[in-house]
């Protein structure tokens, strides 16, 4: 089962705070935390890689935090889950670390295609949508959001909602 990360998750619902505090001022971890709902200790950790990786800035000081380090449309959700977990790799035979030759069956190995291609799908939709699509879409969901009583009512399927 291909999965994301709590890492990836929490960081990217992380980010998506930052992207709505653009242009202002920096956010504390703890304004992150309480805003989403998360651990500010597990936080902590996750600002260390997107330090690293260059998305995010931290702002010393009594007013100190983190803020974006570029706009929200120049920072993908690929950036974000790259930057905590590394490249994305549904098998060991596509990840960077892989040493041509390991696998016995690489030759002629009928799988191989397949796994690459949804690797190529998956990389497409992460460096496809940026923090600022994230919050339009958030503000989108938000202000069609209907009761779900009245959706079961009408026979309407129900979407899944924010996580």
């Amino acid at each position: 089962m291909l999965s994301v990360s709590q890492r990836a998750h929490y960081g990217l619902r992380a980010m998506t705070v930052l992207a709505g505090a653009y242009g202002g001022r920096a956010l504390s971890l703890t304004e992150i935390a309480e805003s989403e709902r998360l651990p500010a200790g597990y936080l902590e950790q996750l600002a260390i890689p997107l330090r690293h990786a260059g998305l995010i800035d931290g702002v010393r000081g009594a007013h100190g935090g983190y803020r974006l380090s570029r706009a929200p449309s120049d920072v993908t959700v690929g950036d974000v889950v790259r930057a905590l977990d590394g490249p994305v790799s549904p098998v060991e035979c596509l990840s960077p670390e892989y040493v041509g030759g390991s696998c016995e069956r690489e030759i002629g190995c009928l799988s191989h295609p397949v796994w690459r291609k949804v690797k190529a799908a998956i990389d497409g939709v992460l460096d496809s949508l940026t923090l600022a699509d994230l919050s339009e879409l958030d503000e989108q969901q938000l202000t069609s959001f209907v009761a779900i009583q009245s959706l079961e009512s009408k026979k309407v399927p129900v979407s899944a909602g924010k996580c």
